[in-house]
C-alpha cells in the first residue's frame, strides 16, 4: 500500500489539502490530485497545497535566496494555478504549526511572486498580496443566469479576474459552470469571476466561481480584486480598507497607499492524517 501524508485546512471555508514534502520527493500529477481533491472518493478539496522548500522544485528554485518554502497550488481539477490567497494564509499556518517557521514575519513563494505574511500565534493572518493590476476592461462582459450581460472589471491579482457588480448575488446563477465570458480573448488562460453587491458603504459581499474548481466558499485574489474594483469605482482614497463577506466569511481588504493590497482573515488546520493512494487511483 502506497500512503501519503496529509492535513486539511481552510480559510472561511476555502479548503485544502495540505501535501508536506519538503524535499521535494512528490511527484503528484493531475489525475492523483483531482482524485486527492474528489469530495466523495477522496479528502475533499477546493485545492492542494503541496509545502516543498523552493530549493528543491524547479518552478521556484530562483526563488529559493528570497524564501524558503515554495507553495505548489493546485486547483481541484489538478490543473496548476499562479496564486490563492486564502491557500497562502493556510500554508503559513501549517509552516507555525509544524514549527518549520516561527510566528511573525515570513515569506512564502508562489508562482504569482513572493508573498509577505504576518502569522501570529494564534488568530488571523495578514498577506501582503502585492500590486493589483488593471490591465483594461473595454469590452469585457459577464452573461448572468437571467441571459443578460453586464460589463466586467478586469483585475489581476497575479491570477484574473472579472468583477461584476450586481443588485442580488442570485443573479449569479448556480456557478456549477463557468459564467460566460467575452471576449473569450481577454482570458486566454480562463478566469475566475466574481459577483458583488453593496452591503454598506466599504462593505460588499461576493460569490466566486474560481477557474478548476467551480464555485467556491472564498477566494482570497477574489476578495482583493473585488476591493480593488470596488475601490475605483467608488473613487476611494488611498488607504482604503474594504469589509469583503463572502459564503464562508468574512475579510478584510486594504488598499495601502503604496498600492500594496493586504488581507486579513482566519486560517484552520483540521485534520491530519494519510490516505492510500492506490485506492484512489483504483476508484471507479
Amino acid at each position: 500500500m502506497s500512503t501519503l501524508r496529509f492535513l486539511k485546512g481552510h480559510g472561511t471555508e476555502n479548503d485544502f489539502v495540505i501535501v508536506p514534502d519538503p524535499d521535494g520527493a512528490l511527484d503528484l500529477g493531475a489525475a492523483q490530485v483531482a482524485a486527492l481533491c474528489d469530495r466523495r472518493a477522496g479528502i475533499g478539496g477546493d485545492g492542494l497545497l503541496r509545502v516543498v522548500r523552493s530549493a528543491k522544485d524547479p518552478a521556484a528554485a530562483h526563488l529559493a535566496d528570497e524564501a524558503e518554502w515554495f507553495m505548489d497550488y493546485r486547483n481541484s481539477d489538478g490543473s496548476i494555478a499562479e496564486m490563492c490567497g486564502n491557500g497562502v494564509r493556510v500554508f503559513a499556518r501549517y509552516l507555525v504549526a509544524a514549527g518549520e517557521a516561527a510566528p511573525g514575519e515570513l515569506r512564502v513563494a508562489t508562482r504569482g511572486g513572493i508573498k509577505h505574511v504576518r502569522v501570529p500565534a494564534q488568530g488571523d493572518v495578514t498577506v501582503d498580496m502585492g500590486v493589483a493590476r488593471l490591465p483594461g476592461s473595454d469590452g469585457i462582459e459577464v452573461a448572468l443566469a437571467d441571459g443578460s450581460v453586464r460589463p466586467a472589471v478586469n483585475v489581476n491579482m497575479g491570477n484574473p479576474h472579472a468583477v461584476v457588480f450586481v443588485e442580488d448575488l442570485d443573479q449569479a446563477g448556480d456557478l456549477y459552470t463557468a459564467p460566460p465570458v467575452t471576449p473569450a480573448s481577454a482570458y486566454p488562460d480562463g478566469v475566475n469571476v466574481e459577483f458583488v453587491v453593496d452591503r454598506a458603504p466599504g462593505h460588499v459581499a461576493m460569490r466566486v466561481h474560481e477557474r478548476g474548481s467551480g464555485e467556491t466558499r472564498s477566494c482570497g485574489t477574489g476578495a482583493c480584486a473585488v476591493m480593488v474594483a470596488a475601490a475605483r469605482r467608488d473613487g476611494a482614497e488611498l488607504p482604503a480598507t474594504y469589509t469583503v463577506d463572502v459564503p464562508g466569511g468574512r475579510l478584510v481588504i486594504t488598499e495601502r497607499a503604496d498600492g500594496h493590497i493586504e488581507m486579513t482573515g482566519p486560517a484552520a488546520l483540521v485534520a491530519d492524517g494519510e490516505v492510500d493512494l492506490d485506492a484512489l487511483t483504483l476508484r471507479g
